[in-house]
């Protein structure tokens, strides 16, 4: 749903994207960053309670996620290298958002319920973009559904964010519950899409 935006965002992105190629940084080096930033901002952040503020963090080394690719573009370095690299530390960053909520709720957040809950978020956003690439590596294809990377990232920011500036955990609580249901939905939809395509080809 989100992907639609990417265009808009990209030309946002591209002076800063210019000015660190200019300075010399690597897109390699921006997507390592980007992923300790997000880390650090949600691990260190979220299982104090000290929510909006690590939303700002996080989010704020989450653009790097897009200034990487377009700096990758501009210099000529796109490569099999730099797609595995920024798709294998985006799983570490996605992990931290949620492992820091789990680390919240199974300690000062004391909410067994919602700990599993923000785990089954954190292992189906896993399962997600496991089962695209287990497709691509088989000649198939498997992009879509009700949840896709980028839809899961910003509802839990924003509404994580919204629920640490307003005092109001019922947000979290909500969108942890929806974006549990709607990534196990969204791993359904992507069997199934292979497996019609594993039909089709026998």
């Amino acid at each position: 749903m989100l992907e639609r935006f990417r265009e808009t965002w990209a030309k946002i992105m591209t002076p800063i994207a210019d000015l660190l190629l200019r300075l010399g940084v690597s897109p390699d080096a921006v997507t390592f960053v980007g992923t300790i930033g997000v880390s650090a901002g949600a691990l260190w952040f979220f299982p104090r309670g000290e929510f909006f503020v690590g939303v700002l963090v996080v989010t704020a080394f989450v653009f790097s996620d897009m200034v990487d690719g377009i700096m990758a573009r501009k210099s000529g370095r796109s490569s099999a290298w730099g797609a595995f690299l920024d798709s294998t530390l985006d799983r570490i960053g996605d992990a931290a958002v949620f492992g820091g909520l789990v680390l919240w709720f199974g300690g000062e957040g004391d909410d067994t319920v919602l700990m599993v809950v923000a785990l089954c978020c954190l292992v189906g956003g896993q399962l997600t973009s496991y089962a695209r690439a287990r497709a691509e590596a088989l000649g198939m294809e498997a992009k879509g559904g009700i949840a896709e990377r980028s839809d899961r990232l910003v509802a839990v920011l924003v509404m994580t964010g919204l629920s640490g500036l307003f005092d109001l955990p019922i947000l979290l609580t909500i969108v942890l519950w929806v974006l549990a249901v709607a990534s196990a939905i969204t791993v359904v939809q992507r069997v199934l899409m292979v497996r019609r395509q594993s039909l089709a080809q026998a």
